[in-house]
């Protein structure tokens, strides 16, 4: 029911396998199909993602990024998922070829009634893609609402500082730039109380000792922050 397309799609194929095996053995793992009903569902699944059926017999070296990224997708999407996690699945391509999989990610999301995790740092692939956002701070999510309504008003300091850094033509109103000082704490060892304090502008003793519960402030619109 969960699948997975990983960053790298250089590093997810097995380089020593033919693309027809990487694809099958999903459906080997799990029993869900005989070995000639196999082929079939490879071949339907390279047809989604716009590969050809003579890809099947080939070797992840005689591909592009943009292709190998489409067969990383083509072997989440082979046995039928309903939620495919996209980890960062673009960073590593192109910006021409991030257009053509994010397009393609779309039109398979339609088709096939999917729902899509998408994990990434560019802002403006995930307004793009996205009904939903969570921002995450130090593994914490610290505003969650739908996309719109977030780019629209911004709530929590890190996400309003986060959004003061792109470029104004990517959401609907102009931002004085917020710069945040200090380092970011490491994961291992996080601070006590709000994480993000230790570089929050409006950080006060409360935040120093409570962890802020989420707070729902507007229909679907969520934030765990002490001054919100």
């Amino acid at each position: 029911d969960v699948q997975m397309v990983f960053q790298d799609p250089f590093s997810s194929l097995n380089p020593r396998i033919r693309i027809g095996e990487t694809l099958e053995e999903p459906l080997a793992i799990h029993q869900l199909a005989n070995k000639q009903e196999q082929k079939e569902r490879v071949f339907d699944a390279l047809d989604k993602v716009g590969m050809k059926i003579e890809h099947y017999y080939r070797y992840p070296h005689e591909f592009s990024g943009g292709q190998r990224q489409r067969l990383g997708l083509a072997r989440a999407l082979i046995s039928d998922p309903k939620i495919i996690i996209c980890d960062e699945p673009v960073s590593a391509l192109d910006v021409s070829i991030q257009s053509q999989v994010i397009n393609l990610l779309q039109q398979l999301q339609a088709d096939l009634k999917l729902t899509y995790l998408f994990i990434t740092h560019d802002i403006s692939v995930v307004r793009h893609i996205s009904d939903r956002i969570g921002v995450m701070y130090l593994g914490k999510i610290v505003e969650e609402a739908p996309t719109d309504q977030l780019f629209e008003t911004p709530l929590h300091p890190y996400t309003q500082s986060l959004f003061s850094a792109i470029p104004g033509r990517h959401y609907t109103k102009k931002r004085e730039r917020i710069v945040l000082k200090g380092e970011i704490p490491s994961p291992l060892n996080p601070p006590t109380g709000c994480v993000f304090h230790t570089r929050c502008p409006l950080a006060t003793d409360i935040c120093k000792k409570a962890i802020p519960e989420k707070k729902q402030i507007a229909p679907n619109h969520h934030v765990a922050c002490h001054h919100v």
